[in-house]
């Protein structure tokens, strides 16, 4: 089958809908869409699942939380390989400890294709180790109406990485939610606004978590690293979007995932956020003790006070 082809087939039992993700097409039968399946699992994180899962909890297990998580609205987390950014990643994760999100819309940048918005994989689940994350159908379907994202980019999601990374974190802190994944194309600020404006539209009234993906600068030496970075994370502090894009539209500061994050500061501002707080900030020579060319990740949180 096409990957971009749903098939549908009466027979609801059938063993052909094993393994994919069965729906009512509203047509009198039962369909199955393609599930898509990890393109990382194995190298950026463990594909056996006791593995991933124990990694996540010691990860977890040293982060710690912060008050007013009850009131969480977003959060920034980094998308690099686990052995690099998890234990910074689990300091947003860390935050979610004893909610109950029914739905996680995630932001990620597109780091192989360009295209004119952002777009919505709309065709089936995510599966990881840890199982198949089901997508929240009838919010994708409320985002696929609107013109801010123009059309479905197969590309955009073919090998990329910053979005399923946020998974099995998801998997072990949140258990069963659905998911909206956004990819970004157009990082621009314009578009970043409208994307936010579309966020508040479809999610306010709904219990939605926010998550943009981002990394921070990339194979500078470790003190200029820090030094970028610090732009970065002041801004992000002070809950400054403007401030934020304008510094790294001048180069002034850098970040893979610098429309993600600020369109997610935008919706989270529009949803009723008042306060951010950086969480954590360390780059990959924090671990690996290489530091002539580093790459720098933050976790981030925007609440409700």
């Amino acid at each position: 089958m096409d990957t971009n082809e749903r098939q549908c087939n009466d027979d609801s039992s059938g063993d052909r809908l094993r393994g994919k993700l069965i729906f009512n097409c509203g047509e009198g039968h039962m369909c199955a869409e393609r599930i898509r399946e990890s393109v990382i699992a194995g190298s950026w994180y463990p594909d056996n699942p006791g593995a991933l899962r124990n990694e996540i909890a010691g990860y977890l297990k040293r982060a710690r939380p912060h008050p007013g998580r009850e009131n969480l609205i977003g959060l920034v987390a980094p998308h690099a390989g686990y052995m690099y950014s998890g234990e910074v990643a689990a300091h947003a994760y860390r935050q979610l400890e004893g909610s109950r999100f029914e739905r996680v819309l995630i932001v990620a940048p597109s780091h192989r294709t360009r295209f004119p918005s952002s777009t919505i994989y709309h065709l089936g689940g995510f599966r990881t180790p840890l199982g198949v994350v089901p997508l929240d159908v009838d919010l994708v379907q409320a985002f696929l109406e609107h013109p801010q994202l123009r059309g479905y980019y197969p590309q955009a999601e073919d090998q990329e990485h910053s979005l399923e990374i946020q998974l099995p974190f998801l998997q072990v802190v949140l258990g069963e939610f659905k998911l909206v994944p956004i990819i970004m194309g157009n990082q621009t600020y314009e578009h970043c606004t409208e994307l936010a404006e579309l966020i508040e539209k479809l999610c306010r009234n709904k219990n939605v978590l926010l998550i943009a993906s981002s990394d921070l600068s990339h194979y500078h030496s470790y003190r200029e690293a820090k030094q970028l970075d610090g732009i970065v994370t002041a801004r992000v502090a002070a809950f400054d979007c403007q401030g934020l894009f304008r510094d790294l539209n001048d180069g002034a500061c850098e970040a893979c995932g610098a429309g993600p994050m600020v369109a997610v500061m935008l919706a989270a501002g529009k949803l009723g956020a008042n306060v951010s707080r950086v969480l954590h900030y360390a780059n990959s020579g924090d671990v690996t003790g290489e530091r002539s060319g580093v790459v720098g990740y933050m976790a981030a949180a925007f609440y409700r006070e």
